[in-house]
């Protein structure tokens, strides 16, 4: 099990707005995040700063594959445009990978 983190930056005085999307996550996209391995899928906030993390059963090259090739994905992405930056790795379509420096099992 690979474990993947990310963060992202939240414009401001849409956090509300953030968090309703999230609140009402479409099936459809629920589908593809656990169709790509994906589960224990947690975000967090502080301030207008979120931080995202998720276990990738099959791997997480796997999973930034199968969301990399998902229309439903794009669609998501788009649609939450204009309440966050996210940056994202052009090799991978994904969010860039954040380094663990500590891990306690």
């Amino acid at each position: 099990m690979e474990r993947f983190a990310w963060k992202a930056v939240i414009k401001e005085g849409k956090l509300a707005e953030y968090q309703n999307r999230h609140a009402h996550i479409w099936p459809e996209m629920k589908k593809v995040l656990k169709d790509a391995g994906i589960k224990n899928y947690t975000i967090w906030n502080t301030g207008n700063e979120v931080f995202g993390y998720f276990e990738c059963e099959k791997g997480v090259a796997y999973a930034e594959k199968y969301q990399a090739q998902s229309p439903i994905v794009d669609k998501w992405n788009e649609y939450m445009k204009d309440v966050m930056v996210m940056e994202m790795d052009p090799s991978t379509g994904a969010q860039p990978k954040m380094k663990q420096v500590f891990f306690l099992a």
